[in-house]
């Protein structure tokens, strides 16, 4: 039996996961991984909502406000980026400030929980989920710093790592596609874009029936397809820069390494005719060597001495 095509995830991020009679299918995923019940209150403004080849289309984000009143990201990211953690600090941290009304109290900082989905290795680990939190330990006595009373009733949280954001990174690239629990079933769907009949995660089987492209509407449908069409496009024009960027570097590469061997050559030379490189000539090597090696040779051996094949480069 073949297998009915559901939707990306990334596009219903962009498209049907933003109106409230859908937010089933968010809390599922974020209640599984947060291992807590969880109840979307409102999707925020979110400044990456561009769907044509020139916007920024690597990646996909969603901020919603839970009923704890915590702000939570959710972001897929397509290509890989070198600098994709210190971007999620940044993105973080813009979060916080835009949340916190000019005239509050730091005490209204709202709790951030970033969760960042992609498809390739970032730093080096074998896990496919990793969780991080701040949390401070004293360099003497190695304790671990706590909110006192006063602090928990104010900011109405028991813990330092509370207060701080938190991260969560799935490497979906690393998952082995067995589900073995409610994530992993979450997991496997990011995945392969398939939800499995004997699935029972929270908010999946909501999800297979609100993402079956057979059920969309034409002309959304139409719309889906362009957008895979532009994805498509988006990979190609990375390759083909990475590839044509590779080979200029490899030109540019031969040719460096061809004038820095005519210039240890050249220098050689110098220090065995006059035991040092002279000073005159310190310069002139690297003028010199824009010409072929085999061109040095002929001129060194006709020459009088080395004074007189620089002679027309002082």
């Amino acid at each position: 039996m073949k297998r009915r095509r559901l939707i990306t995830f990334d596009w219903a991020l962009k498209r049907l996961l933003r109106s409230k009679a859908n937010f089933e299918v968010l809390e599922g995923l974020l209640s599984a991984l947060l291992m807590t019940d969880v109840i979307i209150i409102d999707i925020l403004e979110s400044e990456i909502n561009k769907e044509n080849r020139f916007d920024k289309h690597n990646r996909v984000d969603m901020k919603v406000r839970n009923s704890q009143d915590e702000l939570i990201i959710i972001e897929l990211q397509y290509e890989r980026e070198y600098d994709y953690l210190q971007r999620m600090v940044y993105a973080t941290s813009k979060t916080i400030t835009e949340n916190l009304m000019e005239g509050d109290a730091y005490a209204e900082v709202s709790k951030v929980i970033a969760i960042n989905i992609f498809n390739f290795d970032i730093g080096q680990g074998q896990d496919y989920i990793y969780h991080g939190t701040t949390s401070f330990r004293g360099l003497h006595t190695n304790d671990e710093l706590q909110l006192n009373e006063g602090q928990k009733g104010l900011f109405h949280r028991q813990s330092v790592q509370e207060i701080f954001p938190e991260f969560y990174l799935i490497r979906v690239n690393r998952f082995d596609e067995v589900a073995r629990n409610s994530l992993d079933e979450w997991i496997f769907f990011l995945k392969t874009g398939e939800i499995r009949e004997e699935f029972t995660a929270r908010g999946l089987q909501k999800a297979k029936q609100l993402l079956d492209i057979l059920q969309l509407p034409e002309e959304e449908r139409r719309a889906y397809e362009r957008y895979q069409e532009d994805l498509h496009f988006q990979a190609s024009m990375v390759q083909s820069t990475w590839g044509a960027g590779l080979l200029e570097g490899r030109k540019e590469g031969i040719q460096i390494g061809e004038q820095k061997g005519e210039a240890k050559i050249l220098t050689r030379l110098l220090q065995r005719r006059f035991g040092a490189v002279p000073d005159w000539a310190n310069e002139k090597i690297a003028k010199a060597t824009s010409q072929s090696l085999e061109e040095w040779s002929l001129r060194f051996i006709d020459a009088q001495s080395l004074e007189e094949v620089f002679a027309d480069r002082r």
